[in-house]
């Protein structure tokens, strides 16, 4: 994990990128989701009748989608991390932002849909502990 921190500036023009690359992921986690219901509901169907044929190209089709979509999501994951942005709930799109503000870390939260970051937290606090962004974060600035 990084050790980057970000203003809210910072954070904000990085979500038209940031919004791309998790909605990639999301896209992706549902495609892997979807094969493997698929593949559990006929498992289940063959231990049922003991046995069945299958269609052997549908299946290593869908494997390969599978696949195609992991690689995709590890691809997306990889490059939010390297920007220093941490993915803390896939399944929700929630990001959060590291940013320094008197002297203390803090984590400027947004969840995909939201037009702009207007929340934080602290560090030991969850998205339920979400707080408004306030004067103190908008007029923050890199102290590095």
């Amino acid at each position: 994990m990084s050790s980057r921190t970000f203003t809210l500036d910072e954070a904000q023009d990085l979500l038209p990128v940031l919004e791309s690359l998790l909605r990639t992921a999301v896209e992706a986690k549902q495609t892997i989701e979807s094969v493997e219901a698929e593949f559990q509901a006929l498992q289940q169907q063959i231990h049922l009748r003991g046995g069945m044929s299958l269609n052997v190209v549908h299946m290593a089709s869908r494997r390969a989608q599978r696949d195609k979509a992991v690689q995709r999501v590890k691809d997306a994951m990889g490059e939010i991390d390297a920007i220093g942005v941490q993915v803390k709930d896939l399944d929700m799109g929630l990001l959060d932002f590291p940013c320094e503000v008197d002297g203390q870390l803090i984590l400027l939260c947004w969840k995909l849909g939201e037009k702009t970051i207007s929340h934080w937290h602290g560090i030991s606090e969850g998205f339920a502990g979400r707080k408004p962004v306030d004067e103190r974060i908008i007029k923050a600035r890199r102290t590095h």
